[in-house]
């Protein structure tokens, strides 16, 4: 197992941007730049041994810095979108960026996802730090963030997330990226099977956000309980698919316990690459990049289409703040906020 620094590029500022290189065993290789905790490519064999790079995204940090379809960033403080940017803790109202529509999305107008990081190598990964001020986009508290990305030898690539406050607030934290098992630069994924381990979802109104209540996929076309072809349903006349212009839903994963567990398989048939995804966290946001259009032209000048990636978000559900009945989202001090994501590959046999 190979951990490797380098300069990645220069922000319009001048400040260098690093890229920390983990490489396995088995050729696995996983690179992480500290400008936005993103994931800038992650390179896995297929069934014949044959390596691609599975992560749409961008050749170079000037496209990373504005990157507005979040790949493959850190996401935070909340993930996913809060209604009107609004939420009360301890009869306090704070007000939040919108940037979606009449929604506060993805941590606001400058997230997790466009700040500058400090990194270092650790054993097997790399260690990124942040700290966001009190007030910062609206949220209560300082926070001071950790998030670890490590590589193993069982091809995983690991993602911890730790956050102390020395104020009540709300966290919500997850990794942005698409996924295409064929390749970034492959086209439609809509080929690919999915497989989440769902019973139930939160289904959103006309602004995306969750209604509150909790719904069995069950005679759906969001059921994903067994192995299904992802483009099968995705244009079916059905009111939540048409509200979203495709997948774009939190599922509320199955669990009997507590700690990591299966959320999500993802296959490719033709290269026979395999993703699972384990979480400890209690939900899962399916993005069929309904909103991607071409003008994000990405690495090698390959301009990404509807539909041509999928994001598996691990997270807690979309506006918990607002939505008691949600699993709670609140960190309050003297408490660390902890989850760990973990992508597993392999390949069919």
């Amino acid at each position: 197992m190979a951990v490797t620094t380098d300069i990645y590029g220069k922000l319009e500022s001048g400040t260098e941007v690093h890229v920390f290189t983990l490489t396995n065993a088995n050729g696995v290789k996983a690179k992480i730049i500290n400008w936005g905790c993103c994931l800038v490519s992650l390179e896995v064999p297929d069934s014949k041994g044959n390596f691609a790079d599975i992560i749409l995204g961008f050749d170079d940090i000037k496209k990373w810095a504005k990157n507005p379809p979040y790949f493959s960033a850190v996401i935070g403080r909340y993930a996913n979108r809060i209604a009107n940017g609004l939420f009360v803790i301890d009869d306090n109202e704070y007000s939040l960026a919108i940037n979606n529509g009449p929604n506060s999305l993805h941590g606001g107008s400058v997230g997790f996802d466009k700040v500058l990081w400090n990194a270092m190598e650790i054993e097997n990964g790399v260690e990124l730090k942040h700290t966001s001020p009190d007030g910062d986009e609206g949220y209560p508290g300082k926070l001071d963030i950790t998030v670890t990305y490590t590589l193993t030898e069982a091809n995983e690539l690991k993602i911890n997330y730790k956050a102390i406050t020395d104020k009540p607030t709300v966290v919500n934290m997850t990794n942005h990226s698409y996924f295409n098992l064929a390749g970034h630069n492959s086209g439609s994924m809509l080929d690919q099977i999915m497989q989440i381990n769902a019973s139930n979802y939160t289904p959103i109104d006309e602004n995306l956000i969750p209604t509150g209540e909790i719904a069995a996929v069950t005679g759906t076309p969001l059921d994903f309980t067994s192995p299904a072809v992802i483009g099968d349903r995705i244009d079916d006349d059905f009111e939540q698919l048409k509200l979203a212009a495709g997948y774009d839903h939190n599922f509320v994963i199955d669990r009997q316990a507590p700690g990591l567990v299966l959320a999500a398989t993802a296959i490719d048939s033709k290269s026979g690459r395999i993703m699972e995804v384990l979480t400890t966290e209690p939900g899962v946001q399916f993005y069929s990049a309904n909103f991607l259009d071409g003008s994000d032209i990405g690495k090698g000048c390959f301009a990404y289409q509807r539909r041509y990636g999928f994001c598996l978000e691990t997270q807690h559900f979309p506006d918990s703040p607002n939505q008691p009945q949600f699993p709670t989202v609140r960190l309050n001090p003297g408490e660390t906020y902890d989850t760990t994501t973990v992508y597993k590959f392999s390949v069919t046999q």
